[in-house]
């Protein structure tokens, strides 16, 4: 037992070895330094001008400067107190250590903060750049771009699905799919991101946003009927945080006004509606596969849709305008611009890098559920104490985990408890401003009705660490913070 507690105490000071040798080093060096100053200061034959001209005077007024600053250095690195968290171990990616806890593929440091975001890193990705490189082929639709699209087909059971540059390039394509003209409407949310209303702007179409339901934070179906006009050619759900909007009564809706449905599914991927993928129910949907998304390509996206008629019209604005599809595959014999386009091919090392995730599809997803199940369980006394508000999931969807959002009573509130999580060496943070209240959503577009909820909520919410590499120990340390923050009482 004496031999395990000694090992265990000289193990407590792995990675700080060179701290602590720069420490002693220096203070060493600092009082040789002290004792050649009074040894020089007791030589009272040589003048004042000589001393300081000495060089031995001179050599310990320099090390001591030294010493100083290695001093200072040290003081500033090496923490008085130990965390296992300070070890940095590289490991395999969502690893599980002897104790059975979750640890990503890098450990941080306890003085580092705590991300809110990472981009998933699984550990073949390397391996799969190395294959696009061998492959030949870097540009856009290569071998990784077609296997990501057929993946997502096959996964989702959606007919048609390509693979852009973001999702704000699958936006800006539905919005040319869906023939839009100056001055037509598209209803939407103003709390989204500035791209949902962007891709339509740029076809000189009005934005007409409605209130959303406080409780999802989603566009409020109730609201829409009540919003459209004789110009109103789009509704455009936005599935906040991964949960679903009411896509039935959004269906009834548009089939009724003859409108299309374009699903901006950014935060979506891998959630669910009754049992149907979010992004396949819609005319048109769009995927996000940012780096703050649950499965990341650098910067990327994709659209989907099931109608044939919209496949050749969907390459061509994707070919920069051009039929150059019809000539890989044999149809033509030479390719031609026929048609608006534009450049919205990935490359095939982002599409690399996204297929190596697409091998950790489930566990990704069930490493991201275990954090926001966590976070729910562990936080709900609180809720309980209606000190907060935690988010709601319908009956009728099934959500991926894309981010852990909790609301506090106003702004204040919420300004207050972010700092003191800073403090505590997390990142936390709030989300969008209201597009309404912006200088280009009220040039582009309108409100329609009352704003009752979407700037109130806007101003009360606030988001925590939610990745895939989170490890147990900051998730916990996140959670514990929360819970002992004195502003409760």
């Amino acid at each position: 037992m004496s031999m395990t507690l000694l090992s265990g105490g000289f193990s407590m000071f792995h990675g700080l070895e060179k701290y602590i040798i720069v420490w002693i080093v220096s203070v060493l060096i600092s009082s040789i330094a002290q004792v050649m100053l009074k040894a020089e200061a007791n030589k009272e034959h040589e003048s004042r001008i000589k001393e300081y001209l000495n060089p031995m005077v001179i050599t310990a007024y320099a090390i001591f400067f030294l010493s100083t600053f290695l001093t200072m250095y040290a003081l500033k690195y090496v923490p008085l107190t130990y965390s296992p968290r300070k070890d940095i171990q590289k490991k395999g990616a969502g690893h599980h250590d002897h104790a059975g806890r979750h640890r990503g593929l890098f450990d941080v440091e306890r003085n580092m903060m705590i991300d809110f975001n990472r981009p998933p890193v699984v550990g073949s990705e390397t391996e799969y750049f190395q294959k696009a490189l061998e492959n030949g082929k870097l540009c856009g639709d290569g071998p990784f771009t077609k296997q990501a699209s057929e993946w997502f087909k096959d996964r989702f059971h959606v007919k048609h699905c390509y693979l852009t540059t973001s999702c704000t390039s699958a936006l800006e394509m539905a919005s040319w799919l869906c023939d839009l003209e100056p001055g037509d409407e598209v209803i939407m949310p103003s709390y989204t991101f500035v791209s949902t209303a962007d891709a339509f702007v740029l076809r000189g179409a009005r934005i007409v946003f409605v209130d959303i339901d406080p409780k999802t934070m989603n566009l409020d179906a109730e609201k829409i009927e009540d919003a459209i006009t004789e110009r109103t050619r789009v509704i455009c759900p936005v599935h906040y945080a991964g949960v679903a909007c009411d896509m039935d009564r959004i269906g009834e809706i548009a089939a009724k006004h003859g409108l299309k449905v374009v699903e901006d599914a950014a935060q979506g991927v891998n959630a669910f509606y009754k049992g149907r993928a979010l992004g396949t129910i819609g005319d048109y949907g769009c995927f996000s596969f940012h780096e703050t998304k649950n499965y990341s390509m650098g910067e990327g996206g994709a659209i989907l849709f099931h109608n044939d008629e919209d496949q050749e019209r969907a390459e061509i604005v994707r070919e920069k305008g051009t039929d150059r599809s019809k000539f890989f595959r044999g149809q033509i014999d030479k390719y031609s611009w026929v048609g608006y386009g534009s450049s919205y091919l990935p490359s095939e090392l982002n599409a690399a890098y996204l297929c190596a995730q697409l091998e950790y599809f489930d566990q990704i997803n069930d490493r991201r559920l275990a954090i926001w199940n966590y976070y729910d369980e562990t936080l709900r006394p609180l809720a309980e104490a209606e000190l907060i508000e935690q988010p709601f999931i319908p009956d009728y969807a099934q959500h991926n985990a894309h981010m852990y959002y909790l609301k506090v009573k106003d702004l204040e509130a919420r300004t207050r408890l972010i700092r003191y999580l800073r403090e505590k060496d997390i990142l936390s943070v709030f989300h969008y401003i209201p597009l309404h209240t912006s200088k280009a959503g009220l040039k582009f577009g309108r409100f329609h009705g009352e704003d009752v909820y979407t700037t109130k909520e806007s101003e009360r919410l606030m988001r925590l660490p939610l990745f895939y590499n989170l490890t147990d120990e900051q998730m916990e340390h996140t959670a514990r913070s929360i819970l002992d923050y004195p502003g409760w009482t």
